[in-house]
């Protein structure tokens, strides 16, 4: 893979394809701006793993992106921004770093009910980044969860609108249904790309919350404040790595965000990753 490193490129990394809804969202904002999008699809799906194996899967991929010229890095992971985002800003104290954050501020804010649905991972629910956001924003509204066990799996595998995908979905959301939800927060970058088949299980009174475009604007005004955003007028080349089956993460690209692409191999040696 060849990089032009005088044209510096977002960093882009999650466990899987989840993260492609975020990419998708910065490359619309930013059109011009390279990026490096890496799924360490070997280790999928990241929430059901411990800390010290998220922290440091996060810390290699990020070592290999600032080997790339990456000048800025978005953790489009949830699980991995909740254990590793405040440690890789110390460690990188020169390198923006964006993470996921659930977006229970927005949906506290735009509650009638006073009811609220998350879904997310594990490990993001037992995060500080959840906790902490709950305390501050969503006090005095009631706040009902869901892991989702297994809907990584079935995006991972292509499988949006399947009977399998419906049916975890429809576990989830009906009991927050008969609670008076009115509010439906995406927790996990893989979940946007069910986002059609939630609308059809919770009618149009309920508001669906995708953080993707916030989090690009953040990107943004990052860009914009360390004067690195790209002067020029072509658009930016997407460079898309993963650890998995190259093969498969392209017709998976290809389904979910509709780029013809080419994906190419890394591997883990050690801690660290390299091109096969």
């Amino acid at each position: 893979m060849r990089i032009n490193k005088h044209h510096r490129s977002i960093g882009v990394f999650d466990s899987g394809v989840g993260g492609l809804s975020v990419l998708q969202e910065v490359h619309q904002q930013y059109p011009n701006e390279n990026c490096i999008y890496i799924a360490d699809q070997v280790h999928v799906p990241y929430g059901p793993r411990s800390r010290e194996e998220v922290l440091g899967y996060s810390e290699g991929i990020v070592r290999y992106l600032l080997g790339k010229g990456a000048k800025l890095i978005i953790i489009a992971c949830n699980t991995a921004s909740a254990v590793a985002l405040a440690e890789l800003r110390k460690k990188y104290p020169d390198i923006p770093f964006v993470g996921m954050e659930p977006a229970v501020k927005p949906a506290a804010e735009g509650t009638s009910s006073g009811v609220v649905g998350v879904l997310a991972t594990p490990a993001t629910f037992q995060g500080d980044l959840y906790s902490s956001t709950v305390e501050r924003f969503a006090r005095g509204v009631e706040i009902l969860k869901d892991t989702c066990p297994g809907l990584v799996d079935q995006i991972e595998s292509g499988k949006i609108d399947d009977p399998i995908t419906r049916n975890i979905l429809e576990k989830a959301l009906t009991p927050m249904l008969e609670k008076g939800v009115d509010e439906v927060v995406m927790g996990c970058t893989h979940y946007p790309f069910v986002i059609p088949v939630i609308k059809e299980i919770v009618g149009e009174k309920v508001r669906v919350i995708d953080p993707a475009p916030a989090v690009a604007r953040q990107a943004g005004r990052l860009l914009e404040t360390f004067n690195l955003k790209l002067d020029r007028n072509r658009e930016g080349e997407i460079h898309f790595l993963t650890t998995g089956d190259p093969e498969k993460m392209e017709k998976l690209i290809g389904e979910l965000i509709e780029i013809k692409t080419e994906v190419n191999k890394i591997v883990w040696d050690g801690g660290n990753l390299r091109e096969e």
